[in-house]
């Protein structure tokens, strides 16, 4: 119970790091990628902390299998480089009775990632989806960023502002470029506010600005200065919303076993069952050469997972595609990492009588 616990503790502590870390990592990308399309002016900046949120939601259970096989497979690492693995095996206990511990630390993740691939994650990217929808069928004016020019959707304007003002209820220092009947205009203004008429007509109103017009190639331009100055925002019938298969939630792709909603659920079932198989995976991966180098099995155990998620694409492709059985798709890959689960293991097991003769 003594070293059952000790061990418990230390796979929790190096977890706890190990997750901070991938964490940060996560939040980092998905910060620079979603700031980059806000100084597009693809989202607004209010909107990048909400996406940044579903991110992290819909990459947790990702997060939680690499938690567990990396703290698994470094505090045993550790147990082997610091000797205690030799007083183990020269005790006479075997490398089996390792995989207890692992599985009583390995089995509230599982559970926990389970939940969050069937119902947490599929929620976070329907929410997400439905921001981006409508996101994208926002007027011209809403769709406006500081600091960014914005092409109308019928690309026959171009606005920019500089900022907005504190209260937010409007824009200062406007521009903006339309082009109408083979001519060419050009507004600019102080200030400048959005404005919804009784009858649902919306319109970007301008104060103190000049507007110029004229022909390109000509040396004639009209110069108009106006006190207020009301352009109408042309509106479209938004776009109906067409959920994709990895929003939609678990219960309703049980409801309607299409392949693509079956290709899903191979891809949302894979992920608990290949964290268990990965963490027991860790057990006999985590053996360290003196001789070799220390981040060599931490090396070879990124690459299994990198082969392992990449399998578990190609089998929910194949099962989308027709290609394989959904129970074939759902299981060939888990049977090979179990099969390989049992061959490292009992190469392990075989060689460590061996140790113990040397070390005698």
């Amino acid at each position: 119970m003594i070293f059952q616990r000790s061990l418990l503790r230390e796979f929790a502590n190096t977890g706890l790091a190990v997750f901070v870390i991938l964490l940060a990592i996560t939040v980092t990308t998905q910060l620079i990628r979603m700031l980059g399309w806000a100084a597009q002016g693809m989202i607004p900046t209010d909107g990048v902390l909400i996406l940044l949120g579903l991110a992290a939601l819909r990459y947790l259970p990702i997060l939680l299998s690499l938690t567990l096989f990396i703290s698994v497979l470094a505090a045993l690492t550790r147990s082997y480089r610091d000797s205690e693995m030799v007083v183990w095996f020269s005790s006479g206990r075997s490398l089996v009775a390792w995989l207890k511990p692992v599985v009583v630390y390995a089995i509230p993740f599982v559970l926990l990632i389970g939940l969050l691939s069937l119902a947490l994650s599929p929620w976070a990217v329907r929410k997400a989806e439905e921001f981006r929808h409508q996101l994208d069928n926002r007027d011209d004016v809403a769709a406006i960023s500081p600091g960014v020019f914005k092409e109308s959707k019928h690309a026959d304007r171009v606005y920019f502002v500089e900022k907005l003002t504190e209260n937010l209820s409007m824009v200062a220092n406007i521009f903006v470029h339309s082009k109408q009947n083979e001519k060419t205009g050009v507004m600019v203004a102080a200030r400048g506010f959005a404005e919804t008429m009784p009858n649902g007509d919306r319109f970007l109103v301008l104060l103190n600005g000049r507007r110029y017009e004229g022909t390109p190639g000509s040396a004639e331009y009209k110069i108009t200065e106006f006190e207020r100055y009301a352009i109408r925002i042309e509106t479209e019938e938004a776009s109906k919303y067409f959920p994709s298969s990895s929003s939609a939630p678990t219960r309703e792709l049980l409801d309607d076993l299409s392949p693509r909603n079956l290709g899903e659920l191979v891809w949302r079932c894979g992920i608990p069952v290949s964290a268990l198989l990965l963490t027991l995976l860790a057990v006999p991966m985590s053996f360290v050469n003196p001789r070799a180098g220390r981040s060599l099995n931490l090396i070879l155990a990124v690459l299994l997972y990198m082969v392992y998620s990449n399998l578990l694409s190609i089998s929910q492709s194949w099962v989308m595609q027709e290609r394989v059985p959904p129970l074939l798709g759902g299981t060939m890959v888990h049977l090979g990492m179990l099969g390989l689960l049992v061959i490292l293991l009992w190469r392990r097991v075989s060689v460590t009588p061996l140790l113990r003769l040397r070390k005698t």
